[in-house]
């Protein structure tokens, strides 16, 4: 077999089919690909010192090894890339420490690995005999479950103890962590467990209170540059500043992920020539962090066709309209915190721009910031389900513009005490939106209240200051207070009286058609005419005689009457009174001032004040 040009010569004899690691492949040897490590790999920590961001945990496990107190299972958990295989297998070394040429028992465990034990080297590379690892996302049934507890049984083999390291142990069946419970619970003196976990709330809480819980926290963004800086130097490259910041940035607290990324950035310029920061935001597909706040201060002032066309910009340029929408929730949240905390804001990532976001933040009230919250918030999550996300993000920027020239929370609730001369107004009201308006529960309107009329024939008094309520487009109800059994038969002296006896005795059915079919002619003790309704049943008339004879003991005389012309129906009236009511309502100086003062806005429906304390509405 001749070897190929890539094969150095001094290996160009055959060495047979099954002599080599390569079992007889023919396979070139690039040059250079076995030295490359990803930087993730290649600076994954080696020791509890290298480990960034996780203080309290490296604290609690230094106490515990000095004072003899390690615990015999531990719980890692955190969001992806902060440590938590890297702090397994760290623990795995801090257990099965050992000196060379010194006895187990000599040497002890510890949280100092310096000197490198014996064992460390092959515990890092994930091959030691005593070391087990396992995937449960890849091994999830009973079966390898019962493989660990045949084997915890025995004693390690070269260790001071037998170690096992289950990652995403979440994924783990519920008949794999029942098999596990009684083992986890009283191992072995020479076994020990840790275990992995992003989703801990997927862990079954008998599992967790057998282990000792260490939460990983997500790595802070000035640590993780300062990090990013020093591996840089160490390999010899140059990232500008505001690049690292967009690596640390889009990492969100990940080592790994930032890593990843650094390891993307590095090869965006040939030799040692400088990326710089507008390379890195090209390569992660951000838009320009300047141009997006002037898209907030755009929203922030209610241009609308401005938003429009900087927002269609930016998508032009390559920017992702989710990216976006994020890059607003930060500057709304900077902003606020511009306005809660003055010059004491700490702003220094904005640079030249800072003046602005403190303007936009002075500009704005408490109120209306948290409105501008909410409403990228939920336009973040309408953008991605949409299947437009930049149609989704169009229109969320047109509602905040419609919505920012509204009054405040607090302007609004001045209006409501003092009026609206207590209150600027805007002279360039924003477009119509389909907004409510919603007044004081329990007002009234000063000037209608005392000269409402009372409704005819209802239970109720409504008066004219109505309640302006932003809750259905069903009509208002008027209740009528049933009648109670004890009550004499002689207050059935109109239709109101009858249609709250049918309500007390659950006759909703007749009472429907009472309402709806009955134009009254007369109404005495014991006889009742009346108008039907071209749609009323053809046997009305028997049902009414059935009914007032079982309650009241007496034949009451029902007749038609085709020819004589009756009175409205109930809910004819009711309507008619509904009708005038929203008319005073509508027509009331304070309801005025309400609906001027925030353009667009509309009375959905309108209810009346009850009764209380026995008095009349």
């Amino acid at each position: 077999m001749m070897p190929t040009d890539s094969t150095p010569a001094d290996n160009a004899s055959d060495p047979g089919p099954n002599s080599g690691p390569d079992l007889g492949l023919d396979l070139p040897t690039i040059a250079g690909e076995a030295d490359y490590q990803v930087l993730a790999r290649k600076y994954r920590p080696q020791c509890f010192e290298d480990l960034i961001g996780q203080d309290p945990m490296v604290r609690t496990l230094t106490n515990a090894f000095a004072t003899g107190r390690v615990a015999h299972a531990f719980m890692l958990t955190g969001v992806r890339g902060v440590g938590k295989t890297t702090t397994a297998r760290l623990l795995a070394r801090a257990l099965n420490y050992e000196v060379d040429g010194a006895a187990k028992d000599e040497s002890g465990p510890s949280i100092t690995l310096n000197p490198q034990g014996v064992h460390c080297a092959a515990i890092a590379a994930s091959r030691h005999v005593d070391v087990m690892e396992m995937d449960a996302a890849s091994h999830t049934g009973i079966n390898d479950i019962r493989e660990i507890l045949e084997g915890v049984r025995y004693a390690p083999v070269s260790a001071r103890y037998k170690i096992y390291i289950i990652d995403e142990v979440h994924m783990l069946s519920t008949s794999a962590f029942n098999a596990l419970l009684k083992t986890l619970e009283e191992p072995p003196p020479h076994a020990k467990f840790i275990f992995a976990t992003t989703e801990i709330r997927k862990v079954p809480v008998t599992v967790l209170s057998r282990c000792q819980r260490f939460d990983l926290a997500r790595i802070g963004r000035e640590q993780l540059i300062a990090h990013l800086q020093n591996i840089c130097e160490k390999e010899g490259a140059q990232i500008a500043p505001d690049g690292l910041a967009l690596i640390a940035r889009a990492a969100e607290g990940s080592v790994r992920d930032a890593l990843s990324i650094l390891d993307q950035a590095l090869v965006q310029k040939e030799g040692k020539a400088q990326v710089s920061g507008d390379e890195v935001r090209t390569m992660l597909g951000l838009a320009d962090r300047t141009r997006v706040l002037d898209l907030f201060a755009l929203a922030a002032r209610g241009d609308a066709p401005g938003c429009c066309g900087e927002l269609q910009s930016q998508f032009d340029a390559g920017a992702d309209p989710l990216i976006i929408l994020r890059d607003l929730l930060d500057h709304c949240h900077h902003c606020t915190r511009a306005s809660v905390m003055g010059d004491a804001a700490p702003l220094e990532e904005y640079g030249d721009s800072a003046a602005l976001v403190r303007e936009i933040g002075a500009s704005l009230s408490l109120g209306q910031l948290a409105r501008l919250w909410q409403m990228l918030l939920k336009a973040l999550d309408e953008a991605r389900l949409a299947p437009d996300p930049l149609s989704a993000a169009e229109m969320a920027l047109i509602r905040i513009c419609a919505a920012i020239a509204l009054p405040g929370p607090e302007e609004a609730a001045k209006l409501l005490r003092e009026g609206p001369s207590s209150v600027p107004t805007d002279s360039n009201p924003a477009p119509e939106a389909p907004l409510t308006s919603e007044a004081t529960p329990g007002a009234e309107t000063p000037s209608t209240a005392s000269s409402a009329p009372r409704a005819h024939n209802t239970g109720g008094s409504p008066q004219a200051g109505a309640q302006a309520m932003a809750h259905t487009d069903a009509a208002p109800q008027f209740e009528t207070a049933p009648l109670s059994s004890s009550e004499p038969m002689a207050r059935l002296q109109n239709l109101d009286d009858l249609v709250a006896l049918l309500n007390a005795r659950r006759e909703m059915q007749l009472c429907a058609h009472v309402r709806r079919c009955v134009r009254l002619v007369s109404f005495r003790q014991g006889a009742i005419v009346f108008e039907p309704e071209p749609d009323a049943p053809t046997d009305l008339t028997q049902q009414l005689t059935k009914f007032l004879r079982d309650q009241t003991g007496e034949t009451w005389l029902i007749s038609l009457d085709g020819d004589a012309k009756g009175a409205p129906t109930l809910a004819e009236q009711k309507q008619a009174h509904t009708a005038k009511i929203r008319e005073q309502v509508e027509q009331s100086p304070q309801m005025r001032d309400i609906l001027n003062a925030f353009p667009g806005a509309k009375i959905v429906s309108i209810r009346e004040p009850k009764a209380t304390n026995g008095e009349k509405p």
